[in-house]
């Protein structure tokens, strides 16, 4: 069998990891959103919304009534700002990092199941040599 070609399996990998993307998402019980927002919040700490804003590509506006959201459900929690009295930073609230660590759960999850009951194990371990490839080419 001849090797592809590298923007043949550039395409197919994109494609491919997008529909699995889409499928684990389908395990959350929170809004994707509101899941991005708090997947942001963990990795990179405390934020102003219009940082948040920046990050998630959405305007203020919208990003202010996510995290009015948010806050009704004490996902996260508001407090000053250290170094400007006129701002104010969002933060998950403990009950937001737990609800993120259930989403996350979830999705492990069913990823797990589903590698169980649909791959044999020659073609888990063919997966499992991808993942790792996969990192390299994400650290590249």
């Amino acid at each position: 069998m001849p090797t592809p070609e590298p923007a043949t399996v550039a395409a197919d990998l994109r494609v491919a990891m997008g529909r699995l993307a889409r499928r684990v998402k389908q395990e959350d019980r929170i809004p994707h959103g509101q899941v991005a927002v708090l997947g942001v919040l963990d990795r990179d700490g405390a934020m102003t919304t219009s940082d948040l804003a920046a990050d998630q590509r959405v305007r203020p506006q919208s990003m202010a009534r996510a995290v009015g959201l948010l806050m009704e459900q004490g996902l996260v929690v508001r407090r000053a700002h250290p170094t400007d009295g006129r701002k104010s930073l969002v933060d998950l609230s403990d009950v937001g990092r737990a609800a993120l660590e259930a989403e996350r759960d979830r999705r492990a999850d069913w990823l797990a199941r589903a590698i169980d009951l649909e791959l044999d194990e020659d073609e888990q371990r063919t997966l499992a040599r991808g993942a790792a490839l996969m990192e390299r080419l994400a650290a590249y």
